[in-house]
């Protein structure tokens, strides 16, 4: 694969990973505009690698944390153990239903440009009224088992592509009343146990079918998502220091009238 469509991808990829824009939506609306070939399954891996060493760098206290908390367990009177938990409950509901969704052979016929861009459009609605609507009342030390499997149900609509998980999770955070920077934090560790979940799900396809060329295009892939990813979440925890989440949902109206326009003309 072309070096500079390589670079593309992993840009796009990386940087809508953890906003709340879609990134499914954007490697859509990309071949649309630029006439690339979809970049395909092991790209695709290796973008999320990417962007997965970027959460897991960037949020490295309370990753140590979580790893910690799993070898105290049991003790849920311990803060990092309880973390632990947490991340596992939260990810419990969206295994679940990808391995159904997947097994029911659904998961592809969602893949048009008809519900990302309604999706795109409907939940960047969604994300604006519960940022205006819910309280201020949490932070990310409040952070229960019970808000744990309620963003995790949240999490589960994230299958539909269009929806942004990082964008649903933080739905469901500000919904429950976390801070905006917190809610995006939580959402942040969230995405590492499931981009873990799937990326091994889907990686073990790819795996056998890999060469010396997609090895290099991979890596390559991963190394610029991983750079994008970075960029990407250091901006949106700045931000939000002083912003609301209004941005991104103007910015996915946008992008979602955008591929509905595609779609039906």
């Amino acid at each position: 694969m072309p070096i500079l469509h390589l670079v593309i991808v992993a840009i796009v990829q990386g940087i809508t990973e953890f906003l709340p824009v879609s990134s499914s939506g954007h490697l859509i609306l990309l071949p649309n505009l630029t006439g690339l070939d979809d970049q395909g399954l092991v790209i695709d891996v290796a973008v999320h690698v990417g962007t997965l060493g970027a959460v897991v760098l960037y949020f490295r206290q309370d990753v140590g944390r979580a790893f910690s908390g799993l070898f105290k367990i049991g003790n849920i009177a311990d803060p990092d153990a309880r973390l632990a938990l947490g991340l596992i409950i939260a990810t419990i509901p969206v295994v679940i239903a990808g391995l159904l969704l997947k097994l029911s052979g659904y998961d592809e016929s969602l893949r048009s440009i008809e519900v990302v861009g309604w999706a795109t459009l409907v939940f960047g609605l969604v994300l604006y009224v519960a940022d205006q609507k819910g309280p201020y009342t949490k932070t990310a030390q409040d952070w229960s088992l019970g808000d744990a499997l309620a963003m995790g149900l949240w999490q589960m609509l994230a299958l539909i592509p269009g929806t942004s998980r990082s964008g649903i999770t933080i739905t469901g955070a500000r919904q429950l009343g976390y801070k905006r920077s917190d809610a995006a934090r939580l959402a942040m560790l969230m995405s590492i146990p499931t981009i873990l979940a799937s990326g091994t799900l889907v990686g073990a396809e790819v795996a056998s079918s890999m060469d010396l060329a997609a090895a290099r295009d991979s890596l390559v892939a991963a190394i610029f998502a991983f750079l994008a990813a970075l960029a990407a979440l250091h901006f949106m925890m700045r931000l939000l220091q002083s912003v609301s989440f209004t941005p991104y949902v103007l910015y996915r109206i946008a992008l979602g009238i955008i591929l509905l326009a595609i779609a039906y003309t």
